[in-house]
């Protein structure tokens, strides 16, 4: 049986819903489908905003044929396949999860991208900066997707044709936290184990054992969490516990270690700076040597960073930062610390004064009893 999520599926731009500021007016995939302007791009966002559909509307609205791949379990041969394949129209791949392609498989797809012999649109929840190699990045652009808003997605759940009062809705739309994909099929699997749909059943759908553990859904945030408080509260056993999980899971490692790295950074920071290096060099253990072996690695990180001492002194000191560069805009640089490589810059005052071991503030005027860090 078709899922409710293919069911309800829209096929025109127009009943897309969300990523505005891809779609809406004059934007540049509303743009590029009434110019029928084909390029290769990579969408770039959570679980659940639309890519695939997006991916699919794009290829129908310019004429091409789409061919479909998860980079999971796709390889080179199906590639291959599609190249060699004839066909009037333009080819269009999209590959699911493009981050799961290593870079043997990247190199290989590259000279076809290149060529134009295929329209590549790759979608990934993971930073494309990271995952996907230089090459073929700089001939795609990046478009980023974004959690579906409040009204979005009570939009979707009414096109599933279900009937919810009110707290039921409000109750699903902050379960799923703007994935669409996660509303609808807890709605699907709601009707099909009760008949109705409550407040009540919904809770119980997610809590069943016929839900499992899905890494684009709920638990796939819960349990990374789960895993980063474990360490941030020095609990190695609890932290090894749900890397387990996540590991047996089939989670892509990467993303685990990725997380350590920021973890360093954030929890531990300036207290042990080796904690950033070893986490580095974690991820890039897991990058050379892959699963299983990496595990051991991933196993040693989580334990050293459980253990390591945590401050957040610098973090927090930088978001402080970050409130009054909002607040205040670009504040006026101090003359005294101004670059000044011409002379009639430094006739102009740039750089007068300046003492490299000035005890006075170099913030801006403004600002100049600030104080962001404190040991």
């Amino acid at each position: 049986m078709e899922p409710l999520a293919s069911k309800i599926r829209p096929y025109k731009i127009e009943d897309f819903v969300g990523q505005e500021h891809l779609t809406g007016k004059d934007k540049p995939m509303r743009t590029a489908l009434k110019q029928k302007h084909l390029f290769s791009v990579i969408f770039w966002g959570p679980p659940g905003t639309g890519k695939t559909t997006l991916a699919r509307i794009y290829a129908r609205g310019v004429d091409a044929k789409i061919y479909e791949l998860s980079a999971v379990s796709a390889g080179k041969d199906d590639i291959k396949k599609i190249i060699e394949e004839n066909s009037d129209k333009r080819k269009v791949l999209f590959l699911d999860e493009i981050h799961r392609f290593n870079k043997a498989q990247q190199d290989f797809l590259l000279p076809y991208v290149e060529s134009g012999k295929i329209t590549l649109i790759g979608a990934t929840t993971e930073n494309p900066s990271f995952e996907v190699i230089s090459p073929l990045l700089s001939r795609c652009r990046v478009f980023v997707f974004y959690n579906l808003l409040p009204k979005e997605m009570k939009k979707i759940i009414k096109r599933t044709g279900f009937d919810l009062d009110k707290d039921a809705v409000d109750w699903l739309v902050m379960m799923a936290d703007g994935d669409a994909r996660q509303a609808i099929s807890t709605l699907e699997n709601t009707y099909n184990l009760y008949d109705k749909i409550t407040v009540e059943t919904l809770k119980n759908t997610v809590q069943s054992k016929f839900l499992r553990y899905d890494k684009k859904g709920e638990e796939h945030y819960d349990i990374i969490s789960a895993f980063i408080k474990s360490m941030r509260a020095s609990q190695p056993d609890a932290a090894l516990y749900y890397l387990a999980r996540m590991i047996d899971s089939g989670e892509d490692p990467k993303f685990i270690a990725r997380r350590m790295v920021i973890f360093a950074s954030e929890d531990i920071g300036i207290v042990q700076p080796t904690a950033v290096v070893v986490a580095n060099e974690v991820f890039r253990a897991v990058e050379t040597v892959g699963l299983p072996e990496c595990s051991i690695s991933l196993a040693h990180g989580t334990v050293y960073l459980s253990l390591c001492k945590k401050n957040r002194t610098a973090y927090e000191a930088f978001l402080r930062a970050v409130e009054d560069v909002k607040k205040y805009g670009n504040l006026p640089i101090p003359m005294n610390i101004r670059n000044a490589p011409t002379n009639m810059m430094k006739n102009m005052g740039y750089g007068k004064g300046y003492d490299k071991y000035s005890k006075e503030s170099f913030l801006p005027e403004k600002l100049k009893k600030r104080k962001y860090f404190t040991k």
